[in-house]
């Protein structure tokens, strides 16, 4: 019979259990560093992201006005507006540049976008027409030129005509302007400029006519009320100057019969 050695026995058992059990710490530990390494993995993806998205907030931010910045404009509540003083009084003539020669009829209170506006009702015996200014843009009213300004422009009436060697358009242009600058100097150029006599076989534009006419038609409103004079001698006077018989080529003129209102602002 063979001895048996007890701690040979004990030493098999004791190999057999320790064994498996180191492997085990083993898995474990790979598994928990695996884990880990994961984790820290997201952990800086997440702060990568955040620095980005905080990058963007920021250059955002950059771009817009801060509100400290941010100019509000200031609303009032204009419910009157500022009265000025009145320059003309009813039943004066004044010269407005966009339609001549007008008379005030009366002063009447307005109201133009909820705001109560004084105004001005000036007629316009030509356009047979009432317009309405604020007193406040009196500014864009000229009274009527003296003896003395009609004396000179009858003298540049008489005067030889300046015409340019321009294109047409332009001359228009340059016309038309100063036929609405209301100078009464700028509009005796333009009836002398434009002024053919008694040629009538040279050729005239349309457009040239009706310049001419409009020039024309104001400049003898305003020389008849300064002159005080009727209208068929102011006439033979600028047609004296002009050197021109209107009784020859003068065609009968059909005027509005209606009285329109027209409210004036600029």
């Amino acid at each position: 019979m063979k001895k048996i050695n007890l701690k040979s026995i004990l030493k098999k058992t004791f190999k057999k259990d320790k064994l498996p059990k180191k492997v085990k710490k083993t898995k474990v530990l790979k598994k928990t560093k695996s884990k880990q390494i994961k984790k820290k993995k997201k952990l800086k993806k997440i702060a990568e992201l955040n620095k980005k998205n905080i990058k963007n907030v920021q250059k955002n931010n950059n771009l817009r006005i801060p509100k400290s910045n941010e100019i509000k404009p200031e609303i009032k509540k204009i419910k009157k507006q500022e009265t000025a003083k009145k320059e003309y009084k009813i039943k004066d003539y004044v010269v407005y540049p966009k339609h001549g020669v007008g008379q005030i009829v009366s002063i009447s209170l307005k109201t133009i976008g909820g705001i109560e506006v004084n105004c001005y009702d000036i007629k316009f015996e030509k356009d047979k027409a009432i317009g309405n200014l604020p007193i406040n843009k009196q500014s864009y009213l000229r009274p009527l030129s003296t003896i003395n300004q009609v004396n000179k422009s009858i003298s540049i009436l008489k005067s030889k005509p300046k015409i340019k060697r321009s294109m047409w358009s332009r001359r228009a242009q340059e016309y038309d302007q100063k036929i609405t600058s209301g100078k009464i100097y700028e509009l005796a150029e333009v009836v002398r400029d434009l002024n053919k006599g008694d040629d009538l076989m040279v050729d005239q534009s349309y457009s040239e006519r009706q310049l001419f006419e409009k020039a024309y038609d104001r400049i003898l409103s305003e020389f008849q009320i300064v002159m005080g004079v009727s209208l068929e001698e102011t006439q033979k006077k600028l047609d004296k100057a002009l050197k021109r018989n209107l009784e020859v080529q003068q065609v009968p003129r059909v005027e509005p019969k209606k009285e329109e209102t027209t409210e004036i602002a600029e």
